[in-house]
C-alpha cells in the first residue's frame, strides 16, 4: 500500500500539470462576428477581495472586447452585501475592511469614466436594513428602486446576465 501511495500522487500530479499547462489562450468558441456585447454584471458579495477581483474582471471584459472590435455595453449593479462599497461615508464598512473599501470606490469611479460602461447602479432594496443612507451613495452610482427589476429590464433589452 504504501509503495502505491507515490505512483497514485505522481500520477494524479501528472494529470495536473497536463490540464493547467496552456501556452496562448485563444478566443473562446462561442466567439461571433458581433460588433457589439450587452452585457449586466451583478455585484452581491459582501467580501471586498471578491467585489475588488470582480471589478477588475469586468474591466478586463470591456478591454478585451474592445481589443477583439466589440463595443461593450455594460451595466454593472450592486446588491446585498456588495451595497456597502457603493457608500461615500465607510463608518457602516468593517475597519478592516476600508482600506479594501477605498480601493473598490476607485475602480468604480475608474469604471465609470471608461467608454463602455453605461451604468453603474445601486439597488435601494438593501440600504435601509444595513443602516445605509442614499444620501451616502458615491455621485458615479445611480441609485434604482430594485435591483432585478432593473436586471430585468436589462435582459429584455438584450443584455447578457453575468452573476460572478
Amino acid at each position: 500500500m504504501k509503495r502505491m501511495l507515490p505512483v497514485a500522487l505522481s500520477a494524479l500530479l501528472a494529470g495536473c500539470v497536463s490540464v493547467t499547462a496552456t501556452k496562448d489562450v485563444d478566443a473562446p468558441a462561442a466567439t461571433s462576428p458581433s460588433t457589439e456585447a450587452k452585457v449586466a454584471f451583478d455585484v452581491t458579495s459582501g467580501n471586498p477581495m471578491v467585489v475588488m477581483k470582480t471589478l477588475e474582471t469586468i474591466e478586463l471584459t470591456r478591454k478585451q472586447l474592445i481589443a477583439s472590435g466589440v463595443t461593450p455595453h455594460i451595466v454593472v449593479g450592486f446588491r446585498g452585501e456588495a451595497s456597502y462599497y457603493t457608500q461615500t461615508n465607510l463608518s457602516m464598512v468593517k475597519e478592516a475592511d476600508r482600506a479594501h473599501a477605498l480601493k473598490i470606490a476607485a475602480a468604480i469611479r475608474g469604471l465609470k469614466k471608461a467608454s463602455g460602461v453605461e451604468s453603474i447602479e445601486q439597488c435601494n432594496i438593501p440600504l435601509e436594513p444595513r443602516k445605509l443612507k442614499t444620501a451616502d451613495l458615491m455621485p458615479e452610482v445611480k441609485l434604482v428602486p430594485n435591483g432585478w427589476i432593473a436586471l430585468v429590464g436589462y435582459q429584455q433589452r438584450g443584455y447578457a446576465y453575468i452573476a460572478p
